[in-house]
C-alpha cells in the first residue's frame, strides 16, 4: 500500500515492517482490525491499518448507507510509534527500535 501525505511518500513495499497487531477477528468479521507499524528508509514511522465495516478503518459505501472494509496509512512521530508499541504489547520492537528511549526500572 502506498500513500502521499503532506508531500511525503509512505510505501509498505519499500519500508521495513517492525511490528504487527491484530484483534484476532477473522477476515469476514466486521470488527476485524489489523495494524502494521513500518519505518521508512528515511526513519519516518507509519501505521498501515485495515479492518472491517465496524472497525476504525471502515469506509462508507452505497452512498453512505452502509460501511465496508477499509484501509489507511497513518504517519506517526517517533513518540507516537513508541506509544503504539507499548499499547499493543510489542516488546521486541521496542527493544530493537526504541532502545534509547527506555531505561531499566
Amino acid at each position: 500500500m502506498r500513500a502521499i501525505i503532506n508531500r511525503k511518500r509512505y510505501d509498505t513495499d519499500t519500508a521495513t515492517k517492525i511490528a504487527f497487531w491484530s484483534n484476532g477477528a477473522s477476515y469476514g468479521d466486521f470488527n476485524r482490525c489489523e495494524e502494521s507499524l513500518y519505518q521508512t528508509k528515511g526513519g519516518a514511522f507509519f501505521l498501515c491499518g485495515e479492518g472491517g465495516g465496524l472497525s476504525k478503518y471502515a469506509c462508507s459505501i452505497e452512498g453512505g448507507r452502509a460501511s465496508g472494509s477499509g484501509s489507511e496509512i497513518i504517519p506517526l512521530t517517533q513518540p507516537e510509534a513508541l506509544d503504539w508499541c507499548e499499547e499493543h504489547d510489542q516488546g521486541d520492537a521496542i527493544e530493537e527500535h526504541f532502545a534509547a528511549e527506555i531505561t531499566d526500572a
